[in-house]
């Protein structure tokens, strides 16, 4: 049973950060209701519930995360405002982890069991895992940034289109993988090779504001990576 929430959690985190292009998200947020992204958007969901569940006779279920899926995602579209961006994603994301729960327990009347819950779910586990440190992270981690990353348009210095992102994405996998296999003092090497690269910008920038942002960027990403890491290996060992 465990293994259908894993699957359902996936297919969420597939259907709103790997297949939702940024134009959708402007694009419902400018029409809300009128957009025809957004119910594209939500049939997704339908969609990847029955792929990840392996059967078309999951549909029922589907509608129902699908009717979930709208609700929310409307109340956000028509609550949110710019000063409440990084609330509501945070709302709007924990609401649809606690649906996916609430729906998971309705439908299947799972015997929870703590002590065997990953027992046999490892590979999804790790996915889900995987799936959230390169995506979705990289999402929070601007998200929760924004506030700063206006302040510092003005010191773009031609730098690869989308190179943070994939930075961002490579460290968090990195520091995963450390912590997975018990290589701690590997994360410290990470970090003071990320250090080394960085002091000649910081240096030649000569910008306390650029410092404190890369510093915080930086320690909330690999933060993010420890959490998750230290999550999977406590779910693993139970």
């Amino acid at each position: 049973m465990m293994l259908i929430l894993i699957k359902l959690l996936f297919a969420h985190l597939v259907g709103d950060f790997v297949l939702q292009p940024r134009s959708w998200v402007q694009a419902k947020e400018n029409n809300k209701l009128l957009s025809w992204r957004l119910y594209a958007h939500v049939l997704i969901h339908g969609l990847l519930v029955m792929v990840v569940l392996g059967s078309i006779h999951y549909w029922l279920l589907a509608l129902a995360v699908m009717a979930l899926h709208f609700v929310i995602d409307v109340l956000k579209l028509y609550a949110q405002s710019e000063d409440s961006r990084t609330r509501w994603f945070i709302m709007d994301q924990s609401l649809h982890i606690i649906g996916l729960v609430a729906i998971w327990i309705l439908w299947f009347k799972p015997s929870i069991n703590l002590s065997t819950w990953f027992n046999s779910q490892t590979i999804w586990l790790y996915a889900t895992a995987l799936l959230f440190l390169t995506f979705v992270a990289g999402v929070v981690v601007q998200i929760l940034m924004s506030r700063w990353t206006d302040t510092l348009n003005d010191l773009q210095d031609g730098s690869l289109a989308h190179a943070g992102r994939y930075i961002g994405m490579l460290e968090r996998l990195f520091v995963f993988v450390f912590i997975v296999v018990g290589q701690w003092q590997a994360i410290g090497f990470l970090l003071g090779a990320k250090s080394v690269f960085r002091f000649g910008d910081l240096k030649e920038s000569k910008n306390r504001q650029l410092t404190e942002y890369i510093l915080i960027g930086t320690l909330l990403s690999f933060a993010i990576a420890v959490a998750t890491a230290m999550l999977v290996l406590f779910l693993i060992g139970n």
